[in-house]
């Protein structure tokens, strides 16, 4: 249950979150205690009822656990479905509490519901159809912080966009590396990957162009009249994300992968520029 709950996505929600929340502080709105709480509750029964929707409806002829007998994935997989409508139901009433007591906006959480469903659930299931990685980028990297901010300011802000536009965008080329290691294993099973669907030849080029359009959008911020003193510290990753594009290039070229190495260097990336920026916020 622990693995097939995806830890990680759920940390990088935790992250994204965070960063939304912190960034009305420093407009000068105050912060709400109760609403970052609920909004931090809902976000997190969200992501992990995402993570095991996906797998519920995980075709049959994929192995869900390795050596386990069909009796016992059955089990699972209806098991995973009944903590799923638990987790979204529980998700669904603490929305409307905020709602009603604290007159948030609803369309995020709208947003949030449909960007479930679009990804997990048959017949459309993204996560089969080669945009699964898109869907997860923005809930994860645009929606989810955008929550965060709109629980303690009740509207949007340019700051908030100009960094999300940018981490959505590291947040693709995250999921989209996560695709290289399991490559065999996806045209085995006919996975609908992001990696399929553009294959090596279109997905090296994109994953490069994503990584040099997340920093140029960063490094473009002063135009929109925010201090560079509240973006340099996005900046401290680029060494990484450079490292990274070597290694995809690497690997491109015919060169034996180190397929550790890079999932670890794009989820440093994607993960310590969130959390530089989050931190600025938060001590501001």
């Amino acid at each position: 249950m622990i693995k097939l709950s995806k830890p990680l996505t759920l940390l990088l929600a935790s992250l994204t979150y965070l960063l939304g929340a912190s960034i009305p502080a420093y407009l000068g709105e105050p912060f709400q205690a109760t609403p970052f709480i609920l909004g931090f509750i809902i976000v997190l029964f969200a992501q992990l009822s995402m993570n095991f929707l996906s797998e519920t409806f995980r075709p049959h002829n994929e192995p869900l656990i390795e050596n386990e007998s069909p009796a016992k994935i059955e089990t699972l997989r209806n098991n995973l479905l009944y903590v799923s409508i638990a987790l979204l139901s529980a998700s669904i009433t603490l929305t409307y509490l905020l709602i009603a007591n604290y007159q948030s906006p609803v369309f995020p959480f709208i947003f949030l519901l449909i960007s479930i469903i679009l990804y997990s659930i048959p017949p459309i299931r993204l996560i089969n159809r080669g945009f699964g990685e898109l869907t997860l980028a923005v809930q994860i990297a645009y929606i989810i912080p955008s929550i965060g901010f709109i629980l303690q300011a009740n509207e949007t802000h340019r700051l908030l966009t100009i960094l999300i536009i940018p981490l959505t965008a590291l947040g693709l080329a995250y999921f989209l590396i996560l695709n290289f290691p399991t490559f065999a294993d996806d045209e085995k099973y006919q996975r609908g990957t992001m990696l399929r669907l553009f294959t090596w030849q279109r997905a090296v080029p994109i994953h490069h162009s994503l990584i040099i359009f997340a920093y140029f959008v960063f490094a473009l911020a002063p135009l929109f009249g925010f201090s560079f003193n509240l973006i340099w510290p996005a900046f401290l990753t680029l060494p990484f994300a450079i490292f990274q594009i070597i290694q995809v290039r690497a690997i491109a070229n015919g060169n034996p992968p180190n397929w550790k190495l890079l999932t670890s260097t794009a989820l440093i990336v994607f993960g310590l520029t969130t959390y530089f920026l989050t931190l600025t916020f938060w001590l501001r």
